[in-house]
């Protein structure tokens, strides 16, 4: 039982759509030791995976065995930084709030490294929280938002308490970096590759412009971090999580259960964590989850993302909409004659095309000619439509 709940009282031990931390974290022991040891030792990283494979959720979980070692962690989201301004002052933030005011109690002395930039930020302090707010003014010379953006990345490692601590930089969603200004990535590699006392920790999800990134000789960042990349998660490491997690709320979970249930998700994380907090919402306490009751709770997760796929669906050209019908059918190779005959699919420059258009948005994956549905439980509902 979780901490000593009762079973009534438990909540759904299942998380997505938010960080999976602590006992919501399903598995990657492995990874979490390798980012940790990584980090401790200076090693600059990037860690590639599809969207909603737990990257974020890994780095945090990292963090908390990091911070026993009092390592200091500042984070920026790329994804939510559109221009060079917003990037600044979301780093300006991430350092003053996990590296600067941690070693410099006094706000005078943490804020002041950051009134000496070329453009000073406008900070405001909320008395009750304590937490600071950055920005910076949007009508700036070009030259001068650049030269603030290359003092808040040394800032870090000319912070003088900070000489001895280990210090990382994580930047989620990092593709993002050549959308804000292609110019970035070769002014945060000269400055990086001078700061040896601090891991740098690149997470992305766009394999084809991180692959760019770090695996083109032409690019500033290439072979400059050590590789690694998130797969699913085997089945019989998840099978153990998801019945312990009911058993930790005064439930249980046959067998067959949950086998047909990672058959479904194929071990996607974000998936197995959707489809089994909706299994868990179906079993009362005391009673064990049955296929059927996961067949319910399919139908439940098909109706939560039923706009999300009819969006998808919308957005997707005649050729796409074809291919996909067909993979849902049946995964395979359809760039192949004798499948785009049993299909009614077009040419295969069309096709190709279609599969190409759809890798990059992360609706498909291939590997050697054969393709499959990789946006968990689209395939279900691709399915489901066309029965009508």
């Amino acid at each position: 039982m979780l901490m000593g709940m009762k079973p009534e009282d438990a909540t759904n031990p299942f998380l997505f759509g938010t960080l999976a931390l602590d006992e919501s974290f399903a598995d990657r022991q492995r990874e979490i030791a390798e980012l940790a040891a990584d980090i401790r030792n200076g090693q600059d990283v990037v860690v590639f995976a599809p969207r909603r494979y737990g990257k974020s959720s890994l780095i945090s979980a990292a963090a908390q065995v990091l911070a026993k070692d009092k390592v200091l962690i500042a984070d920026v989201d790329l994804m939510t930084t559109p221009s060079k301004e917003r990037f600044a002052a979301a780093l300006a933030s991430s350092i003053y709030e996990h590296i600067a005011s941690p070693l410099e109690r006094v706000w005078d002395k943490a804020t002041a490294p950051f009134r000496r930039l070329r453009v000073q930020p406008a900070m405001s302090l909320d008395p009750e929280t304590g937490a600071v707010a950055f920005s910076f003014a949007a009508a700036r010379e070009p030259a001068d938002v650049d030269a603030t953006i290359e003092g808040l990345l040394r800032l870090p490692a000319e912070l003088e308490p900070a000489r001895g601590r280990r210090i990382a930089l994580v930047f989620d969603e990092f593709q993002e970096i050549v959308e804000i200004d292609p110019d970035l990535p070769k002014l945060m590699r000269a400055i990086f590759q001078r700061q040896p006392e601090i891991s740098h920790v690149y997470l992305g999800s766009k394999r084809h412009v991180m692959q760019r990134i770090f695996n083109d000789a032409n690019e500033p960042f290439w072979r400059s971090a050590k590789a690694i990349e998130l797969d699913l998660i085997p089945a019989e490491e998840f099978s153990g999580f998801i019945a312990g997690r009911f058993r930790a709320t005064g439930r249980e979970v046959e067998p067959a259960t949950v086998a047909r249930l990672l058959a479904l998700t194929g071990g996607h994380p974000h998936a197995t964590q959707e489809i089994s907090y909706f299994l868990w919402e179906q079993t009362p306490v005391g009673a064990s989850a049955s296929p059927q009751r996961l067949e319910a709770a399919l139908d439940a997760v098909l109706r939560a993302e039923h706009s999300h796929f009819s969006l998808l669906w919308e957005e997707a050209a005649k050729a796409q909409r074809l291919v996909l019908q067909a993979l849902a059918r049946e995964p395979g190779h359809p760039l192949s004659k004798p499948y785009r005959d049993r299909h009614g699919l077009p040419s295969a420059a069309t096709v190709q095309k279609a599969l190409r258009a759809l890798e990059q948005r992360e609706v498909v994956a291939g590997e050697r000619g054969a393709y499959r549905i990789a946006e968990p439980f689209l395939a279900d509902w691709l399915r489901r439509q066309a029965r009508g």
